[in-house]
């Protein structure tokens, strides 16, 4: 039978690599075998895996172009190897009813490289106003950028949400604890730890695991104390910054985030949770700014650049075998997909063929000055990294030996369905 196009190669195939053939229609994975006949058969040199989804990224598009936009953030994101991204909707304009998200995907629509989804924030006064289309929601338990935080979050607003039928996302730091730990100048990352400790992750994270919700994650998790108060209840969220920087660094306002950058004993203990395959997502909670707004450190805001990196350092590990590469499939790829509930992340029938050659005898050093963000200023500046070669979405090579080959064809995963 006839096929869209057929790529050939060793295709991480049910935990190992295997030489195959994979063919493709409409963008999905019609056939998996050899010696496939019924299209021009494409050769990816070295391994092929499939392309990641990064489901907590800010492109601060609308209202901020300045910082990123999503032209610049898909990018990004396409030549780290991720075709899926989830953008969340603490914008200037916070994202918080439907009319809003409606202008944002009308904003957004046509300028992406890579599919997309958007969240749609709860402030708990906005129950009857969020968007159905809305590819998940998230809440603030603390103040962060854009936002304002939630003391509670009333049982029938729970019952609501529930019935949206998709991920609830909470940034996990209770505002109360916040407020009484607050100094008044912060002016280092260990000032700004003791701002907001741990135990206002640990407290939200008790909260979050009382709430009746189908699918609740707690993002970006900074200590290995959040897993035990969540005790397996939640879907565990956790970064590269939170796993491989800290506050003993000499990072300056770009290694300010929220939360913030702990100890290095704290950091070590959560690499370790990492490694041993404690978390179920790996995300970048790509947060970018101007130059300006990380000059002085006191008045800097928070946020860290990785979508871009997410995976490559993960797979340099992988590379000098420090860890199995199923455990960056299974965080960075497989689970963040079959989380948001879309049909990416398998090299499997009716799957869609988003997938990344890599070779992993070319370890390489991160370079800020190559990084695609606006501002690539980037605490992985100098890490070692495997970035992909080629990038292929939903059947069509975006990424070919290193170089932009497509438009910016990126969809709303909302049509992907």
């Amino acid at each position: 039978m006839p096929y869209d196009a057929i790529f050939s190669g060793r295709f991480y195939f049910q935990g190992e690599f295997r030489d195959l053939e994979v063919a493709v229609s409409d963008g999905v994975i019609s056939h998996i075998g050899k010696a496939i006949t019924g299209a021009p058969v494409t050769k990816l040199e070295g391994g092929i895996i499939p392309a990641g989804t990064d489901i907590h990224v800010h492109f601060r598009d609308p209202g901020e172009t300045e910082k990123e936009d999503f032209s610049t953030g898909s990018l990004s994101a396409i030549y780290g190897g991720t075709t899926t991204v989830y953008d969340m909707p603490n914008n200037i304009v916070p994202v918080a009813d439907y009319s809003v998200f409606h202008d944002k995907l009308t904003s957004v629509s046509s300028r992406s490289y890579c599919d997309f989804g958007l969240y749609s924030l709860y402030n708990g006064k906005n129950i009857d106003l969020l968007s159905p289309e809305s590819s998940g929601i998230k809440i603030f338990l603390g103040g962060s950028t854009n936002s304002t935080a939630l003391d509670q979050v009333p049982d029938q607003d729970i019952k609501a949400i529930d019935s949206m039928d998709i991920p609830v996302v909470f940034h996990g730091e209770d505002a109360a604890c916040l407020k009484s730990h607050s100094i008044p100048e912060e002016h280092s990352l260990i000032d700004h730890d003791r701002a907001r400790p741990e135990l206002c992750e640990v407290t939200s994270a008790e909260l979050i695991s009382g709430l009746s919700l189908k699918k609740k994650i707690m993002a970006h998790i900074s200590t290995p104390e959040s897993l035990s108060a969540m005790n397996g209840k939640v879907i565990t969220e956790i970064t590269p910054h939170h796993i491989f920087l800290n506050s003993e660094m000499d990072l300056g306002s770009w290694g300010k985030v929220n939360p913030p950058l702990r100890s290095r004993e704290t950091q070590r203990r959560l690499m370790d949770s990492y490694f041993n395959g404690h978390f179920d997502i790996l995300s970048s909670d790509h947060a970018p700014h101007t130059e300006h707004d990380k000059e002085e450190f006191y008045q800097a805001s928070s946020g860290i650049i990785g979508v871009e990196t997410r995976i490559p350092v993960m797979l340099a590990l992988v590379a000098n075998k420090t860890i199995p590469l199923d455990l960056v499939y299974r965080t960075a790829i497989a689970n963040p997909a079959s989380t948001m509930g879309i049909r990416k992340g398998v090299i499997q029938l009716g799957y869609f063929a988003d997938f990344m050659a890599i070779r992993f005898s070319e370890t390489t050093r991160v370079n800020q000055d190559r990084l695609h963000s606006k501002t690539p200023i980037s605490p992985f500046n100098g890490f070692q990294a495997v970035f992909p070669h080629t990038v292929v979405m939903r059947g069509s090579t975006i990424l070919d030996r290193g170089e932009l080959v497509a438009d910016r064809n990126g969809e709303f995963v909302g049509k992907l369905k």
